[in-house]
Order: structure tokens, then C-alpha cells, then sequence
């Protein structure tokens, strides 16, 4: 496997991931000598690294009452939008008020 297909395998993402957050984690992100780019603060990177977690998904496997999938069809078909949308906005309104 050369680099290019190590970059956009999901192991090598996984891998450079891993990577970012241990540099970020030990203070060891630096710019390099030909960048114009300033120095960022380590917390200017968590927060980025924290927006890009909330955008970014990752797929799952629930088992949901035929009910429960029935009713979110039927609120998805009302609202105009798929009913995996509307499965995703419940668990997030649902995760808000438990946290």
C-alpha cells in the first residue's frame, strides 16, 4: 500500500488521527520553518479538532422496534426529510437532556 492509499484508507485515517492527538496531547505541533502560517494554540486545536467530531459521523447498528421505525417514517413524510434524520435529531435531543 503505497502513502496515498494509507491517507485515504479508513486505518489510515484512524492512524493519523491518532497521531494529531497524541502531538497535540504532548505539545509537539509545530509549524514548519517554511510556513506563513502562525503558531496556533494548542486550545484553538482542540476546539477545532472537537467541531470536527460533531460533524463528522460514523455508522451504527440499532435494533429498533418496527413501531419506533413506523413512527419516525410517519414524522419524516409530515417534516419533508428522511426518517433517519428524524432518528438522528431524537437521539441527539435525547442526548442533550441526559447530559
Amino acid at each position: 500500500m503505497d502513502e496515498a492509499d494509507r491517507c485515504v484508507s479508513a486505518q489510515g485515517r484512524r492512524q493519523t488521527q491518532r497521531e494529531f492527538e497524541r502531538a497535540l496531547k504532548n505539545g509537539a505541533l509545530i509549524r514548519s520553518s517554511g510556513s506563513r502560517i502562525p503558531r496556533t494554540s494548542p486550545d484553538v486545536f482542540e476546539a477545532l479538532l472537537k467541531q470536527a467530531k460533531v460533524n463528522a459521523t460514523r455508522p451504527v447498528s440499532l435494533r429498533l422496534s418496527i413501531a419506533d421505525i413506523e413512527l419516525a417514517r410517519s414524522i419524516a413524510s409530515k417534516q419533508g426529510i428522511g426518517y433517519q434524520t428524524v432518528l438522528k435529531q431524537a437521539i441527539r435531543k435525547g442526548l442533550k437532556r441526559a447530559g
